[in-house]
């Protein structure tokens, strides 16, 4: 390790509200399963992870697919892209074995994650590399001749400091991809040992499906990426992951709130509304018109966007109508209208 070492970041007035209210939420959504989650619902946020590192990467495959090929169905499918599916998967069951510091598990994690998908699993690249986004250059990586001592210095920098792991494993992530290690695979592992460095600080962080933020929001992901690596500085980095994060917890409440509500309800009437997701929407939003779409499809127990395709319908049809603004109005349910 060089002396000294110490990647560049500021912690500003925002990293340092986020990290409260991270850990305030955490502390809502722990409580909300008694500090255990499901078998169940970790295996869900697993494959949310999953799907959505997967499709910042280009793949394909819905999250129905990615459920499929977990449960050992036949899909149609690129085999790469079922390839990449099935070593997440493994790679993230691989978690608990896995110190953050050290290099041999870095290295045992990256071929896990491209077994079969590239010839150098597991090594160090040994060319050079520059990160293309629609045929401009973003990014040109350090030679491959620095890079173990790049890494060592990164990971013995994240073993001695004594900065909040919240941010650590923010920093982590933008270093290791400024780094570049790998001829592929970077981003996913990247996210993948933040999650690590999180979980090893709190356990149930390994089941967060912050890569769903980072799905919906990657021309953001990539624009502060590239903001940090012009200011050779990450806070605005930090920020953002710290962000994304800030609005998992968020979801992750509401699902549960949801679970709770719907718990409520008859067998029979939880049937019937998974077949109906439309009078479902409805009776929900009679209840509780404030619901977000994410709670709805928590609830309902179908995906967000065939919530959204429903609300659309029956906006058009006149049966719902948005009362307010997107993130602080409800929804108004207009008695009589008929749904097909």
């Amino acid at each position: 390790m060089s002396q000294g070492y110490h990647p560049p970041y500021s912690i500003t007035a925002n990293i340092l509200n986020a990290v409260a209210e991270i850990s305030e939420l955490l502390g809502r959504w722990s409580a909300g399963h008694q500090g255990a989650l499901s078998p169940q619902l970790r295996r869900e946020n697993r494959i949310r992870t999953i799907q959505a590192s997967l499709a910042i990467e280009h793949n394909s495959l819905s999250l129905e697919q990615v459920t499929a090929i977990l449960e050992g169905k036949q899909v149609l499918g690129l085999p790469r892209e079922i390839q990449e599916v099935r070593n997440a998967f493994a790679a993230y069951e691989q978690l608990p074995h896995w110190q953050a510091t050290n290099c041999d598990h870095l290295l045992a994690a990256h071929e896990r994650l491209m077994l079969g998908l590239i010839d150098n699993a597991g090594q160090w690249r040994s060319g050079g590399v520059g990160i293309f986004r629609e045929q401009e250059l973003v990014h040109m990586a350090p030679p491959a001749a620095q890079i173990p001592r790049l890494m060592q210095d990164l990971l013995g920098w994240l073993a001695g400091t004594d900065i909040h792991p919240l941010i650590a494993s923010c920093v982590f992530h933008y270093e290791f991809e400024f780094i570049h290690p790998f001829n592929d695979g970077n981003g996913r592992l990247g996210r993948l040992w933040q999650t690590l460095i999180l979980s090893q600080w709190r356990a149930e962080m390994a089941y967060l499906p912050v890569e769903s933020i980072i799905r919906e929001q990657q021309s953001e992901y990539y624009r502060v990426l590239g903001v940090a690596d012009r200011d050779s500085d990450c806070t605005v980095f930090i920020e953002f992951m710290l962000g994304a994060l800030v609005q998992v917890l968020q979801r992750g409440i509401e699902a549960e709130l949801a679970a709770a509500m719907s718990g409520e309800m008859s067998g029979e009437m939880s049937r019937e509304m998974s077949r109906k997701p439309a009078q479902a929407i409805i009776q929900a939003l009679q209840q509780t018109p404030d619901l977000t779409i994410p709670a709805l499809a928590a609830q309902i127990g179908v995906s967000s966007r065939t919530i959204e395709r429903h609300l659309q319908k029956l906006q058009q049809q006149g049966v719902l109508k948005r009362v307010g603004s997107t993130k602080s109005g409800h929804w108004q349910v207009q008695i009589g209208k008929p749904t097909r």
